[in-house]
C-alpha cells in the first residue's frame, strides 16, 4: 500500500485528486499509477483503470486472475466494474468514499447479481493516511478547513452469496 500512497502523493502534487494504485502479482509490482484525469483530459483516467491497462499489457492478458490491486480510495462504479472484468483476485483499499465509492458505499457493485466476478475485498487499509490525503485535496479545492481524522479500521467484505432473485438489504453490517 505504501507504493499506492506514493502514487497518490505524486498525483496530488500534479494537481490531480490524490489517489494511487498498484497491482501486484506473486509479490512483484506489475503496474502502478496515479490519477491523470486532468493531465490527460480524460474522465476515465482513474488510477485503477490506468494500472489495469498497464498490467494487462505487461502480462499480455486481459485477465489478471492472480493479481491483487491496492488503491488508496474506495473504487467508484467504473473502476469496480473494471476490477471485476479484469478478474482481479483481491482488492485492498484505504479510505472509504461515501460520496463516490461503489464497494461498501453507493451502488455496492460487487453485491450486484449482474457482477461477473467478485474479488476478495479488504477495506480500511491505511485509512487514516488515505483519508487525510483526500481531505487535504478536497479542502484545497473547496477552500474549507479540515475536520478531525477518521478512526482507523480494517474490514473484510466476504464474497456475496445470492439466493433467489431478491436483493439483500443494504445494511449488511
Amino acid at each position: 500500500m505504501d507504493l499506492a500512497f506514493e502514487e497518490a502523493r505524486a498525483a496530488g502534487a500534479a494537481g490531480e485528486v490524490p489517489v494511487g494504485c498498484v497491482i501486484v502479482r506473486d509479490g512483484a509490482v506489475i503496474a502502478r499509477a496515479g490519477n491523470r484525469t486532468l493531465a490527460d483530459r480524460d474522465p476515465t483516467a482513474h488510477c485503477e483503470l490506468l494500472a489495469i491497462r498497464r498490467a494487462a499489457k505487461a502480462l499480455a492478458s486481459e485477465r489478471l486472475t492472480d493479481c491483487d490491486l491496492y488503491v488508496t480510495l474506495e473504487p467508484c462504479a467504473m473502476c469496480a466494474a473494471a476490477i471485476s472484468f479484469a478478474r482481479i483476485r483481491r482488492l485492498y483499499y484505504g479510505a472509504a468514499d461515501p460520496k463516490g465509492g461503489a464497494v461498501e458505499n453507493g451502488v455496492r457493485f460487487f453485491a450486484s447479481p449482474s457482477c461477473h466476478h467478485r474479488p476478495e475485498v479488504y477495506g480500511g487499509i491505511g485509512e487514516a493516511e488515505a483519508a487525510v490525503g483526500t481531505r487535504v485535496a478536497a479542502a484545497k479545492i473547496t477552500g474549507t478547513t479540515l475536520a478531525a481524522p477518521m478512526p482507523t479500521r480494517a474490514k473484510r467484505f466476504p464474497p456475496i452469496q445470492w439466493k433467489g432473485a431478491r436483493c439483500p438489504p443494504l445494511d449488511e453490517t
